[in-house]
């Protein structure tokens, strides 16, 4: 199977050429090049009965490298099965509009805090709803800033379990089936998030650099927002 690592030895000098890359960006496709490969170095390991010999190279332990972070991820993954209650979960996630992907990856320090930000309000708002939970919920979330396809995609996953505490600390089981209506939830999510963008727009926050210039233009960025908030 084709990993990154071969498109990188493949295509990442003629990429480099073409294009401009952050520093940030720069040291991830070195390092993910050499992973594992002799310009990091390595060691031998000898078999103390038949004296066989396998040279085995370092990692880059950069952490985008798929490579290296599949044991952290595994670690990962292990240790928050500790926290897991005796209920069943629900997987929710929440994605920008594609409309906005290039902002965002202009403002990613920005644009991440608030889809953080709205996620967790619109999850903890709606379950503490009578007319769904009634509860205080708490939550798992995990940044993924792209898709299956390795193109720029910002979401955030949810681990929800069925269920909360009540304002005396009464445990409060969910349906069996996700207790928050998806339209409530996309309704509820798109207008927070977009009122935080707003937000940063206005206090000159924002940077619009390339194909993003136009958005410094109020009438323009007013006029995407309501596009985006219609979808």
């Amino acid at each position: 199977m084709v990993e990154v690592q071969d498109i990188f030895i493949e295509y990442g000098e003629d990429y480099l050429n073409k294009h401009k890359l952050t520093l940030v960006q720069h040291k991830a496709m070195s390092a993910i090049r050499k992973c594992r490969t002799s310009h990091l170095g390595g060691h031998v390991d000898v078999c103390d009965n038949c004296g066989n010999t396998q040279i085995s190279y370092n990692s880059c332990r950069n952490r985008h490298c798929p490579k290296c972070q599949a044991l952290a991820k595994e670690r990962w993954i292990y240790n928050q099965k500790s926290n897991l209650l005796n209920v069943g979960y629900f997987h929710v996630v929440f994605t920008i509009p594609d409309t906005l992907n290039s902002m965002v990856y202009q403002n990613q320090r920005q644009l991440y805090t608030i889809l953080f930000k709205a996620t967790s309000e619109t999850l903890s708002e709606l379950s503490f709803d009578k007319k769904y939970l009634g509860a205080k919920l708490g939550f798992t979330s995990i940044l993924h800033t792209w898709g299956q396809n390795l193109m720029h995609h910002p979401h955030i996953h949810c681990i929800v379990p069925g269920g909360g505490l009540s304002s005396i600390g009464k445990w409060i089981s969910s349906r069996k089936k996700f207790f928050i209506p998806v339209k409530v939830l996309s309704r509820k999510f798109r207008g927070k998030f977009l009122y935080y963008l707003k937000q940063l727009y206005y206090e000159n926050n924002l940077e619009f650099h390339g194909n993003q210039n136009y958005l410094s233009d109020e009438i323009k960025f007013e006029k995407l927002l309501s596009a985006t908030y219609s979808k």
